[in-house]
């Protein structure tokens, strides 16, 4: 089996166990600007997914914003913060309770699809981890509805 070598990074941040065929989609998420360096493995092995995508990126480290939008489309996804070559922090990406201004409303007849209003969603309790419901018109949406 031929092993893949990547070089580790100084400061930064690594988001791992992507579900394989994603990568791309949280890396444009993420919109780092070009003096980074940035790598990205797809359809690596993984025991727990099979397959799984990676992203280090060197020199950034994620806001809020673009952390829940990660949650959005990678709910399983694990941020690691790297120092000075040392794992600084580890955690696994969470859907929050409430999510602000992260994503556009997947309902086209919504309010804020219209008007300058900043988009508001809630974690629904009772119907799944991944059921945000939109402050604005009320409806309920799967993470997966959500264009990130």
């Amino acid at each position: 089996m031929k092993q893949l070598k990547v070089d580790a990074i100084k400061n930064g941040t690594v988001i791992d166990h992507i579900p394989a065929g994603i990568a791309l989609k949280v890396f444009d998420i993420l919109n780092p600007q070009t003096q980074y360096v940035a790598t990205i493995g797809m359809n690596l092995s993984s025991k727990a997914l099979g397959k799984k995508d990676l992203i280090k990126i060197e020199g950034i480290e994620l806001s809020a914003k673009e952390v829940n939008r990660i949650a959005l489309a990678a709910p399983d996804a694990t941020l690691t913060i790297i120092r000075d070559y040392e794992v600084h922090q580890k955690a696994m990406v969470q859907i929050p309770e409430k999510i602000s201004a992260a994503v556009k409303c997947p309902n086209m007849k919504c309010i804020t699809n219209d008007e300058e209003i900043e988009t508001s969603f809630k974690r629904e309790k009772g119907s799944g981890s991944a059921s945000l419901r939109c402050k604005y018109c009320e409806r309920l949406f799967h993470v997966h509805e959500f264009e990130v």
